[in-house]
C-alpha cells in the first residue's frame, strides 16, 4: 500500500462534516462569508492525465447540456471552497473527478442497463474506469462514495467534505440552493463558459424519465414532483437557461 489512511483523508476529502448545512454549518446564517467575484481563469482546472482522460470520457457519454453541467459544478465547487470553507481539504483533482461523473448513470444507456438507482450505478462505472486507468484507491473510493451519496440531502449525521461540497455545488446549479455562496459575477461568467442550453428541463425531464422507469429510484427520496418541480422553478439560474 503506497498511501497512508490519515494522508488520504485529508487529501480526497474524507474528513467528516455535519450533512445539515443550514443548521449545523451556517448556524442559520446565508454564507461563512460574503462571496468574492471569481472567473473561470481564477480557479484552475486540473491539468494531470487522469483528470484528462476522465473529461474525455465525460465528453463522449454525456450530453451536452450534462456535460455542460458537470463543469458548472466544478467551478461553483471550488467558488464555494474558496469563499465559505477554505479549511476543508479537498484535493481539486479528486473533486473534478467526482464532478465530471457524477451524472454519468443518467446517460439513455445506463438508465435502461440497470435496475439501480441512477447515483448507484454511475458510482459502479465510474469506479471501473477509474480502476481501468490505475487511479489510486483512496481516491477511486472518494469519487464513489460522492457519486452514491450527492443527492443524499438530510440533516442527521455527517458526509465527507468531498461528498457536501458535491451537494452544495449541484443544488446551487439545478435549484438555486444557497445563492448567497457564489458571486454573482462568477455565475454570469460560468454560465458563459459552460451554457445551461435549457438545463432546468433537461435535467427534470431526467428525473421523470428514471422515476417512470424505476418507482423505487433515490431520486424519490427529494419528491417525485417537488424535486423536477423544483428544478424547473430554479429562479436563480432563470435568466440563464
Amino acid at each position: 500500500m503506497s498511501w497512508t489512511r490519515d494522508a488520504a483523508i485529508l487529501e480526497h476529502g474524507f474528513t467528516a462534516v455535519p450533512r445539515d448545512v443550514d443548521d449545523k454549518i451556517l448556524k442559520g446564517a446565508k454564507n461563512m462569508e460574503d462571496p468574492v467575484p471569481l472567473s473561470t481563469n481564477d480557479i484552475d482546472f486540473p491539468a494531470e492525465f487522469l483528470v484528462q482522460k476522465i473529461q474525455e470520457y465525460a465528453k463522449a457519454h454525456l450530453n451536452e447540456q450534462t456535460f455542460n453541467h458537470s463543469m458548472r459544478v466544478y467551478y461553483y465547487g471550488r467558488a464555494i471552497l474558496h469563499t465559505q470553507f477554505p479549511h476543508w481539504t479537498v484535493s481539486p483533482s479528486t473533486y473534478a473527478i467526482a464532478c465530471l461523473l457524477h451524472d454519468i448513470g443518467t446517460t439513455e444507456h445506463n438508465l435502461h442497463s440497470t435496475l439501480l438507482s441512477f447515483e448507484f450505478y454511475g458510482a459502479f462505472v465510474s469506479s471501473s474506469l477509474l480502476t481501468s486507468l490505475s487511479a489510486p484507491q483512496p481516491q477511486n473510493d472518494a469519487v464513489v462514495e460522492a457519486i452514491i451519496r450527492h443527492q443524499d440531502i438530510g440533516t442527521v449525521g455527517t458526509i465527507t467534505t468531498l461528498g457536501q461540497v458535491l451537494q452544495l455545488a449541484t443544488i446551487f446549479d439545478n435549484m438555486g440552493g444557497h445563492a448567497e455562496m457564489v458571486h454573482e459575477e462568477t455565475i454570469k461568467d460560468v454560465v458563459a463558459k459552460w451554457p445551461r442550453k435549457g438545463w432546468s428541463k433537461c435535467f427534470a425531464e431526467t428525473i421523470r424519465t428514471e422515476n417512470g422507469l424505476k418507482p423505487w429510484a433515490h431520486t424519490t427520496a427529494l419528491g417525485e414532483e417537488d424535486f423536477p418541480e423544483g428544478v424547473l422553478g430554479n429562479k436563480l439560474m432563470k435568466p440563464y437557461e
